[in-house]
């Protein structure tokens, strides 16, 4: 009885609008199997792909036949006798554990082993309803005034009036007031609300209107007295979502740990429930159901996704993320240029960080040299390249392939909704895209111009020194051929270091996050053992360092960590693994070539291996930019298939401006 053949599906409307019997609400299966088929007639199909135009044919069938109208009805109310509502109210959709990590692992064996159901809970019945796993896309594609059409037309209000529904009802939402007042008093939920929330605590507040309400319905207390205490609570659970938004708020401030933004989201979905509930339960004579619609398709979406590891990371990482590409915008704005002085400085900074480059090229050669074992080259590779990136990080100078991480959040930034209600100015967009074109050659062209004439000195210094050369013959060949693009892996190793970078800029963002939220700099400046032991003055110079700058120097560490171990993990592992970094691939072309002669390299096969290594910068940047950019616009909510025209805007900036993706304009900022 249950299943049904297409030519069913096709005709089921019409069917049932012919039908002399109505649906005897105690028949429960009756009951499933008209409502299977009734949705099942508005779910995309091959005669029927638009689901809007199936729903409002529907919604005419119903106005014009009083017998499906009715036969629905008594189909949605045999559901709901003697169902178990509570699970759909108070559960789904929402993280039942703990913590972040007990929910993930939970879902995992979820999804392994699918947990039983009982066919009383009404849970069950949506399940059977929306059976497939993506129903809830054409449920979300149907417009809210259509569902909201839908709903009045089947009148939906009236059908909540039955006593033993009022009670589940009743049940559910004290379920979730007392929920919502324990999560309020979480260490890193009430630690951070405002002060006065903390001295009239709203969730602690919204319990007690609770019981006031849940009194004067089972009393069936229909004065002004019920519309008071519902006003005083759905105003109690607007402060509840001011101190949720004023929590997100200060993130930039104190920043958040998974703890915290778990429990940020338990906290809302809970509201969201209790102020659909309220509304149910005011008996005002006016029921939201706009409100309800949009439950209903976070019901169905959660029913089909209830199992999904991505929608759950996606939720729960977002507002983390989010943090992170905020630290990395706001370095990245200093990685741009706009005037021709900045251009000039950012090219005096790239040539000081190329001269750097040089030592940690010959310094990583030089150890190549020495016999030790593989451990122990990868690590002394790590510490040298962690200190050359510290060294410039601490001297203010640029290394060309650390830009990419940071500016691609500055220009994710600029799509930021949560900053900008309005919609953004693409034409600005496509202007702050060349700027950062702009920085990104001056940047390399920096690094390159001292790399490559600075390591060359470096190699024939060391040979005046020492009488030997740093390297040559065949292992000088294997330096050049390690960078040449087709005689070796250099392009997809490249892209090794993309991700590498991209990486430490997370890390990067993540430590700086981290110690904003778990406040660092106060904690260090309150220390007992470090009051005592160092002057005031020193110690809040240095809590400030922390502050601002421990972030930028355990990413550069751990960057130069993962560049530095690559080849040692490929050796081990038995793979072709490994990095090329563009500026040190330059360094190691001057060393190769000293070691070789200039003159015993042939011509078209050197500028091959120069071509290798732009080709490897590129790689570096477009690698790194594009997983940084992705991550800064997703954890923004930013979806690029809203903005099609960017293409079109920044194709003709450029045609009529090529060169402002080069050099800066002459115009001025304000013309530009």
């Amino acid at each position: 009885m249950l299943f049904f053949n297409r030519q069913e599906k096709t005709d089921f409307i019409a069917t049932a609008a012919q039908r002399s019997s109505v649906i005897n609400i105690d028949d429960k299966q009756a009951g499933l199997h008209f409502l299977l088929s009734f949705f099942s007639s508005i779910r995309p199909s091959k005669n029927k792909r638009n689901p809007a135009v199936n729903m409002q044919f529907v919604i005419r069938e119903l106005h014009h036949h009083p017998i499906l109208l009715k036969n629905l009805q008594h189909a949605i109310i045999s559901q709901l006798i003697d169902a178990d509502l509570s699970a759909a109210l108070t559960e789904s959709g929402i993280p039942l554990a703990k913590g972040f990590w007990q929910e993930l692992f939970g879902r995992i064996r979820h999804k392994l082993l699918p947990p039983l159901q009982s066919e009383n809970d009404f849970l069950y019945v949506v399940n059977r309803i929306f059976f497939k796993k993506n129903d809830y896309e054409w449920v979300e594609n149907i417009p809210y005034e259509t569902w909201v059409l839908f709903f009045e037309t089947i009148g939906l209000s009236s059908q909540t009036d039955d006593k033993g529904i009022l009670i589940q009802l009743l049940h559910a939402m004290k379920i979730l007031v007392f929920q919502v007042s324990q999560l309020s008093l979480e260490k890193e939920v009430f630690n951070y609300l405002p002060q006065e929330s903390r001295n009239k605590n709203p969730f602690i507040q919204q319990n007690y209107l609770f019981h006031e309400l849940e009194r004067l319905i089972i009393e069936e207390n229909h004065s002004p007295e019920l519309l008071e205490v519902s006003a005083q609570l759905k105003s109690t659970m607007q402060q509840c979502y001011d101190c949720i938004n004023y929590i997100r708020g200060n993130h930039p401030q104190y920043g958040t740990s998974l703890h915290q933004t778990f429990t940020v989201v338990v906290l809302e979905n809970k509201i969201d429930r209790i102020v659909l509930l309220a509304d149910v339960l005011d008996n005002d004579r006016y029921f939201d159901t706009s409100k309800f619609v949009f439950f209903f398709k976070i019901l169905v979406r959660n029913e089909n996704r209830k199992n999904s590891l991505r929608e759950f990371l996606s939720q729960c990482l977002g507002y983390i993320a989010y943090q992170i590409a905020e630290h990395k915008g706001s370095k990245g704005n200093k990685y741009i240029t706009s005037s021709r002085s900045e251009y000039r400085k950012m090219m005096i900074s790239a040539m000081n960080g190329g001269g750097i480059i040089c030592f940690i090229a010959v310094i990583k050669n030089i150890l190549t040299n020495l016999e030790m074992p593989i451990f122990w080259h990868g690590f002394l590779y790590s510490m040298n390249y962690s200190a050359g990136f510290v060294i410039i990080e601490e001297s203010h100078s640029t290394l060309a392939t650390k830009q990419p991480a940071f500016t691609a959040s500055a220009v994710a930034g600029s799509l930021d909704t949560r900053k900008n209600t309005r919609q953004p100015n693409l034409y600005n967009l496509a202007i702050t895209v060349a700027k950062v074109s702009r920085s990104q050659i001056a940047s390399f062209a920096g690094n390159l111009i001292t790399v490559f004439p600075g390591t060359f000195l470096l190699a024939w210094l060391y040979d005046i020194f020492t009488k030997t050369k740093i390297t040559e013959g065949k292992a000088a060949l294997a330096l050049l051929d390690g960078q040449h693009p087709w005689h070796s892996f250099a392009l997809l190793y490249a892209c090794n270091t993309g991700v590498f970078l991209f990486l430490s800029g997370i890390i990067a963002g993540y430590v700086q996050n981290k110690i904003h939220f778990g406040r660092i700099s106060e904690r260090l400046r309150t220390h007992p053992l470090l009051r005592i032991s160092i002057p005031v003055q020193k110690l809040h110079k240095i809590s400030v360092y922390a502050e601002k700058h421990a972030g930028a120097l355990i990413g550069n560490i751990a960057l130069g960590v993962m560049l530095g171990m690559s080849s040692i993990a490929g050796k081990l592992f038995g793979v072709p693994f490994d990095i090329r970094h563009i500026t040190i691939s330059a360094g190691n072309v001057a060393i190769g070539v000293y070691g070789i002669g200039i003159s015993n390299i042939p011509l078209l096969y050197l500028l091959t291996v120069i071509f290798g290594v732009l080709c490897i910068g590129f790689l570096n940047f477009l690698v790194s930019f594009s997983l940084a950019f992705i991550v800064a616009v997703k954890s923004r909510g930013v979806r690029m298939k809203d903005y099609p025209e960017f293409i079109g805007i920044l194709w003709r900036y450029f045609r009529k401006n090529p060169l402002d993706f080069v050099r800066p304009p002459r115009r001025s900022v304000a013309e530009e």
